[in-house]
């Protein structure tokens, strides 16, 4: 008899070190586990722990038929599948190209990047809306080195066909996503040290955190991935790698560690005491969201926002212990004095969440760019840096700074010079903070926004958000609280080994490479013609898109 029990979680490479830290995560965690991997591997073994209703099967994810055979299994078993995890793999051997075999690069193909799309695919004809597939790449994927040779490729591919899938899924209401772990202690890497093809101490001097990540960490940023809590976060890889792909010159990230340690530190346990969180321009639409979303979990917050006003309000509803204060970030001599004021108020802070992203400028000439460029950098990127300057000195190892980007555009490319410069130059500045910071204990991320519904797009006409959902794989807006969802999760001690990364938060926008609609009908099922296309307007505008605009207007397209 077929059984459902709380969410079905299909894991590969179970037995591995990151697979038995998943297994282990999920299993305590409610949902019921397929543990998969190879024959002889133990993963039937991991049964005797696991007991019923969990199952422990056996397959070579390289080949086909035992993908076929494995799912024929799983299903005289339950009704469907909620979540599958490709984790297994074949991990880089380090041998100099001129002396790979072809037959080791196409084995690394089959199990690392091929195996897992079959695995995806039989998983989806499984899946309801809601499902979740979720690809443990690696950042070789990103980061070319020597002697990785079909490891690297295979995980490029895997991270590329995580978007494409994203992008033909979303519309089944089937989330697809990736994590990135750099260096992990596992027996994959055990076994290359013990070969002499890596020595730990240089690898944790070139990571800014100076240490390679426990298995866990990977499975927990795994974990939130595939949580109601990404709910609006598909196509997106997440880099799991202390600091490592922020690290770009001579030299160390981080002094150098004793050879002789075997194991990495022990998981920090949120600590039971609030923890101070600043949130600047957090009195209204995303912000305002990141505010709550700390409050309710017991942290002590304080609104930083220019409407002092409506800080003020805000704090007033959310309990007596949370604090608002008037500023403005464009204003050097404010933020120094902002932080002055918390530090004798707290003596320190633990988050701080820059939440001043630009606003949307809607300038179809470069003639006309200048004015609105220099506004935009000035009141974002130059505030976001002061504030995460002064932020610096009042923080203690274990504190983070986060970052929001700007507002994904949809009307690309001559429209959103100050956003695209924004967004790039804040990516920066994170990873540059990352690799700074990593030694003292302080870890820096970024979450890019794509469209959320705030107060900023409440004047948009019905057929435009009609038009601009249709750009979105997953054919919605975004909500604040699913922005809010991710800086509490980058901010936990789940992400402790996150630092230097971004986060899409965009519903897939970003992964769509194809035409400038996803569907030819609306969320209404209503077809877009070329005549409707022509009446679209511009927020604040009397002109069409098919006319050049000389003027620019500011529109607000993540937080009002």
């Amino acid at each position: 008899m077929k059984q459902q029990l709380g969410r079905v979680v299909v894991i590969t490479g179970a037995a591995g070190g990151i697979g038995r830290a998943l297994v282990d995560l999920f299993a305590t965690g409610g949902d019921t586990v397929v543990a998969v991997d190879l024959p002889d591997s133990g993963v039937l073994e991991m049964a005797r722990h696991l007991e019923y209703p969990h199952l422990c099967l056996e397959c070579d994810v390289s080949r086909e038929e035992d993908i076929l055979s494995l799912y024929s299994r799983i299903e005289e078993r339950f009704l469907h599948i909620d979540v599958l995890v490709n984790n297994a793999a074949v991990g880089p051997d380090l041998v100099a190209t001129s002396n790979t075999h072809v037959e080791d690069f196409q084995l690394a193909l089959r199990v690392n990047l091929v195996g897992p799309n079959i695995m995806a695919r039989e998983t989806a004809r499984r899946m309801k809306p809601g499902g979740v597939i979720a690809n443990v790449a690696s950042v070789a994927g990103l980061l070319a080195n020597p002697h990785r040779n079909a490891y690297a490729a295979s995980k490029a591919g895997l991270i590329a066909i995580t978007k494409v899938l994203a992008c033909e899924w979303a519309p089944r209401g089937i989330r697809v996503c990736a994590v990135a772990p750099g260096y992990v202690r596992t027996p994959m890497i055990a076994e290359l040290e013990r070969a002499g093809k890596i020595r730990s101490a240089q690898v944790r001097s070139r990571i800014p955190m100076g240490r390679m990540a426990r298995p866990d960490e990977v499975a927990r940023a795994v974990r939130f991935m595939v949580s109601v809590q990404a709910a609006y976060i598909t196509g997106s890889t997440l880099v799991v790698d202390g600091g490592l792909m922020s690290f770009n010159q001579p030299g160390e990230a981080h002094p150098t560690v004793d050879n002789s340690r075997d194991a990495e530190p022990p998981r920090r346990v949120e600590g039971t005491h609030a923890r101070i969180a600043v949130v600047i321009c957090g009195a209204k639409g995303i912000g305002a969201a990141v505010v709550r979303r700390f409050a309710e979990r017991g942290d002590t917050v304080v609104i930083v926002d220019k409407n002092g006003e409506a800080a003020a309000d805000l704090a007033s509803s959310l309990g007596d212990k949370h604090l608002a204060i008037s500023a403005d970030v464009t204003r050097e001599s404010e933020v120094v004095a902002l932080f002055d004021e918390l530090r004798q108020c707290y003596g320190h802070i633990d988050i701080l969440v820059n939440c001043a992203a630009p606003k949307g400028a809607f300038v179809l000439s470069i003639e006309d760019v200048s004015q609105v460029f220099e506004r935009g950098l000035s009141v974002n990127l130059t505030g976001a840096f002061t504030c995460a300057r002064e932020a610096i000195k009042v923080m203690r190892p274990g504190s983070v700074i986060l970052n929001l980007g700007a507002c994904a555009d949809f009307l690309r490319p001559a429209s959103r010079h100050t956003a695209d410069a924004y967004n790039a130059a804040i990516e920066m500045l994170t990873r540059c903070m990352a690799a700074e910071l990593g030694p003292f204990g302080v870890r820096t991320a970024t979450i890019v926004p794509g469209h959320i519904r705030t107060l900023g797009v409440t004047h948009w006409s019905k057929f435009m958000s009609r038009w601009v959902a249709r750009q979105i794989p997953m054919g919605r807006l975004g909500e604040p609280e699913e922005v809010a969802d991710a800086a509490y999760f980058l901010a936990s001690a789940d992400a402790s080994y996150i630092t230097g990364s971004i986060l899409n938060v965009d519903g897939g926008l970003t992964s769509n490479f194809g035409p400038s609609c996803v569907s030819k009908s609306d969320l209404t099922g209503n077809r877009l013609c070329d005549d409707d296309r022509t009446k679209l307007r511009i927020p604040g505008k009397s002109s069409t898109l098919g006319r050049k605009v000389r003027t620019a207007a500011f529109f607000d397209g993540t937080s009002p």
